[in-house]
């Protein structure tokens, strides 16, 4: 008796496609389920983050026993359902709605900002690679249109997809965008006397097909194929948004969502977006002594001279963590600070902004590693004093030395000025805040521009790589930190950043288990399809 093939899991629903059976999960679509096997169905309106709306008609298949052709991106899988996605009825039909959207599209390309990113080009020479057949004037509509803030309009380019008016409503959570007039009148658009003005605006732009809405802020500035691609992590706040740095010339020109269903699904907030434009401003690039520069020699022996009569009495020596600095670069230190016996430790962050949390992505916690920051901590056995205990030990005296990773402080003015007249050692990307008031500061590199990870509210520990070099002088944190602790006579073996976290994944239960990815290569955006 032979064996019976065994059943497929109730939730699942087997089909075939082009001739290969998939099973996939109930509820799916044609459209995803193609995907699954390497076929990519054309599509305009579908975004696996947002509702379906099926308005574009790009995505026709032909289904048996269905006497007509259906949008795959709205025809949900069924049990031994039959689909031809590359049979001449569904071809021609594609081929016929992409020259049906171009009809009226300025073809304007070299002078778009969505040039070498864009899916109208993309399916244009995937799929027709025809002349136009149109003798006719095209429909004019306004350009530059002025929506708010952050976006401007090109009503031409539009394909009237609604793909910005479903994230105005289903991820901002506000009905900003919609459409007026009928046929090939139709525009996008706000209601009279408003604006497209909320915290995660700029979304609108990524998931743009085509070059109808640009961000001001990268508007006109570079072309998308001379970028390259960097995976890292927002800085923004606790959230930990997954991004792309694009880059071009050791300088980051834009950051974009980076798809992760557990933290930022496609999306990120427009505060987030903008934190690059940190990475090049008052940036401490040279060591220095007394605020005049220095080269790293003079200053790790003046910064060993001036903790040498401070280590003698621990207690009045205190070291302060950065939850703005990578997991590395405060376990380096947290280390140090047991080794040197420090009687007081802190918690270096930005303050918090209440106002700016929403029940979406945007936290009131403006550091990005608050959460690997007291992991570590609490692995070590340190106690972490808050910025109001680093102003209460300086005004009464009790600090004699502050070693300070990042430029952080939540501390008032008067504290600022208390400590700059005692010996402060700063270990900081940004020269501003105690930085400037610092007897001693050793350059290091800003998030962009190292391997590392950081813990978000969630405790989940992320992954940044190093899209291009730190300026100047500038090197990670945590070879900063071994080299002043050669300065004081401690000796850490750490030549990669990978050596830390595999000795910090040993000590800190929060990490144990988790494993160093290796390193992401820059990627040009010519290469990597399409962000629409």
């Amino acid at each position: 008796m032979s064996e019976s093939t065994p059943a497929a899991p109730s939730n699942m629903v087997t089909l075939t496609i082009d001739g290969q059976t998939v099973a996939v999960p109930k509820g799916t679509n044609v459209l995803e389920a193609a995907r699954t096997l390497g076929t990519d169905i054309s599509a305009f309106c579908y975004h696996p983050g947002l509702s379906i709306a099926a308005c574009c008609r790009q995505c026709l298949v032909s289904i048996e026993k269905n006497p007509k052709l259906q949008p795959s991106c709205q025809s949900a899988v069924a049990e031994g359902m039959v689909v031809h996605t590359k049979d001449p009825q569904s071809t021609l039909a594609r081929k016929q709605m992409l020259e049906f959207t171009l009809v009226n599209h300025p073809i304007d390309c070299p002078i778009c900002d969505k040039a070498g990113e864009c899916t109208l080009q993309k399916l244009y020479f995937d799929h027709d690679n025809a002349n136009s057949r149109v003798d006719t004037p095209k429909v004019h509509k306004d350009k530059a249109v002025d929506l708010g803030p952050t976006v401007v309009l090109d009503q031409e380019r539009c394909i009237l997809c609604t793909r910005c008016i479903r994230v105005c409503d289903e991820v901002a959570g506000v009905h900003q965008l919609e459409m007026s007039q009928r046929g090939d009148h139709e525009t996008l658009g706000t209601a009279p006397g408003a604006k497209l003005d909320n915290p995660y605006s700029l979304n609108v732009v990524d998931v743009c097909p085509v070059g109808a809405l640009t961000a001001k802020d990268f508007r006109f500035t570079m072309r998308a194929w001379e970028l390259e691609a960097t995976p890292s992590i927002c800085q923004g706040c606790a959230t930990g948004c997954n991004l792309e740095i694009h880059h071009k010339n050791e300088r980051a020109w834009r950051l974009i969502p980076r798809h992760n269903d557990d933290v930022n699904q496609y999306w990120m907030c427009d505060d987030g977006r903008f934190t690059y434009r940190d990475l090049r401003e008052e940036r401490l690039a040279v060591a220095t002594v007394g605020g005049l520069p220095s080269g790293w020699d003079r200053a790790l022996a003046r910064a060993g001279e001036r903790l040498a009569a401070v280590l003698k009495q621990s207690s009045s020596l205190g070291v302060v963590l950065s939850a703005t600095h990578s997991n590395e670069d405060n376990f380096a230190l947290a280390m140090l600070a047991k080794a040197w016996g420090a009687g007081r430790i802190f918690l270096g962050a930005r303050a918090a902004v209440p106002e700016r949390a929403d029940d979406k992505l945007r936290d009131a916690d403006v550091n990005p590693n608050t959460a690997g920051v007291n992991a570590i901590a609490k692995a070590l056995g340190l106690t972490l004093g808050s910025g109001a205990d680093l102003e209460e030990a300086v005004n009464a005296g009790a600090v004699h030395a502050v070693v300070v990773l990042g430029d952080a402080l939540n501390v008032s003015e008067q504290a600022l000025a208390r400590l700059a007249e005692i010996e402060v050692i700063a270990i900081a990307s940004h020269e501003r805040g105690v930085v400037k008031q610092a007897k001693v500061a050793l350059p290091v590199a800003a998030w962009a521009e190292l391997a590392g990870t950081v813990t978000n509210r969630k405790g989940l520990v992320q992954r940044m790589h190093a899209a291009f070099p730190p300026p100047g002088q500038a090197i990670p944190g945590w070879e900063a930190v071994v080299r002043l602790a050669g300065a004081t006579g401690v000796k850490f073996s750490w030549t990669h950043a990978r050596e830390v976290f595999k000795d910090m994944t040993g000590k800190v239960s929060e990490l144990s288990g988790h494993t160093w990815v290796r390193e992401a290569r820059p990627l040009q955006l010519r290469f990597a399809g399409s962000r629409g």
